[in-house]
């Protein structure tokens, strides 16, 4: 079974702070994946890379790949059509800019 969401070699900075340090995952289709970890471990940081809501944030900094079907999400991607795609749903209500 081919992966439907590949991650390679993700690391994202807030400011000076490395928030997540060389990320590989492959997530399948039709699989259930969990993220477990304790409070401020980069759960939602990492969540938040597959709909690319980190690029609301000031001096956010991500290197690596984030593949969806192939396609590169920090490539030319039309943000509205990839946030229709891959949704969030945050623990507390979260306004979302449009």
């Amino acid at each position: 079974m081919s992966a439907i969401i590949e991650v390679k070699d993700l690391n994202l900075w807030y400011g000076a702070h490395h928030a997540l340090h060389s990320v590989n995952i492959d997530i399948p289709e039709h699989e259930i994946t969990a993220l477990i970890g304790p409070s401020g471990c980069g759960k939602s940081t990492f969540l938040k890379t597959l709909n690319r809501m980190n690029d609301l944030i000031a001096d956010c900094k991500i290197t690596g790949e984030v593949l969806i079907d192939g396609v590169d999400l920090y490539g030319k991607v039309d943000i509205n059509v990839l946030r229709k795609r891959v949704g969030m749903v945050f623990q507390k209500p979260n306004p979302f800019p449009m």
